[in-house]
């Protein structure tokens, strides 16, 4: 899951959108900033520990990139990644003195990375396509990504 709010140069399955709508990162630096904050969650039910929560979090940062986002000086982007198997939760109570629980191998985490990085892509493509023209503070306006534009260059690429 994804809220969008980013920089960069649009690019969907190799078609350089951002470019095609003359709507870049350094197109007009000078008169609005490209700044923004991604907010991403990375949600599994593989049994995974601290360590390879954060490993599989910093994929996310890979489908961002993927999607041209570019994670600029200013923005503030996260990643919060979490398990939800029964066997890594720890109970409230116990009257056990340890925790043992089972956890996935390293060697069993890059179908999960790519898994990661591929829903995360998809997530932001959704949120863009999805998203409704806004606007805000001061009169700010953020136009949609106008789909009816690109649609016909996607399918040509899919072709």
């Amino acid at each position: 899951m994804v809220q969008t709010n980013f920089g960069g140069a649009l690019e969907i399955a190799g078609v350089p959108v951002g470019k095609m709508l003359g709507k870049y990162y350094f197109k007009d630096h000078l008169q609005n900033s490209p700044d923004g904050s991604c907010m991403m969650v990375v949600a599994t039910d593989a049994p995974l520990d601290s360590r390879n929560l954060e490993r599989l979090a910093k994929r996310a940062f890979m489908g961002l990139a993927k999607t041209g986002g570019i994670a600029s000086n200013g923005s503030g982007d996260y990643v919060i990644a979490f398990s939800n198997n029964s066997s890594v939760l720890i109970p409230y109570q116990s009257d056990a003195k340890t925790i043992t629980t089972p956890r996935l191998r390293n060697d069993e985490m890059s179908p999960l990375f790519i898994a990661a990085i591929e829903a995360t892509q998809e997530a932001i493509y959704n949120s863009l396509f999805m998203a409704a023209s806004m606007t805000g503070a001061d009169g700010h306006t953020i136009e949609a990504l106008p789909v009816e534009k690109i649609l016909p260059y996607l399918k040509k690429t899919m072709q």
